[in-house]
């Protein structure tokens, strides 16, 4: 598993910031907003509630997704499509609250998203 997926670009994006509520654009518009955030070494994600546009689903956007944050306008970049994040796996929090199968959603999350890390 490529472990770089799972850390952000810029170390200092997420260094002592709270990034719930900032808004997530990808290439088409915004995706929704951050519900919750990991800030733990190599193991950095983004819980994105996309809102009404697919059904009230929320997302895991892995950290090397991310291409650029605004702590001013709070507003994150990811290196997506609003279909790219659409087809993503479908993020359950039951899923991730267990170490065995938060394990296994880290692996089926980042093949997933894996081709669209740059850098």
């Amino acid at each position: 598993m490529n472990d770089t997926i799972w850390s952000y670009r810029d170390a200092e994006w997420s260094e002592d910031r709270d990034l719930v509520g900032y808004e997530v654009e990808a290439d088409g518009g915004t995706i929704g907003k951050v519900d919750a955030a990991s800030t733990d070494a190599s193991a950095q994600w983004l819980v994105v509630d996309t809102g009404f546009w697919i059904f009230g689903k929320k997302r895991v956007i892995p950290a090397g997704v991310v291409v650029g944050m605004d702590h001013e306008a709070k507003r994150i970049v990811v290196s997506m499509s609003k279909d790219q994040v659409k087809a993503a796996p479908d993020y359950d929090e039951s899923d991730w609250a267990d170490e065995d199968t938060r394990t296994r959603q880290r692996e089926r999350h980042g093949d997933y998203y894996t081709p669209y890390t740059r850098g």
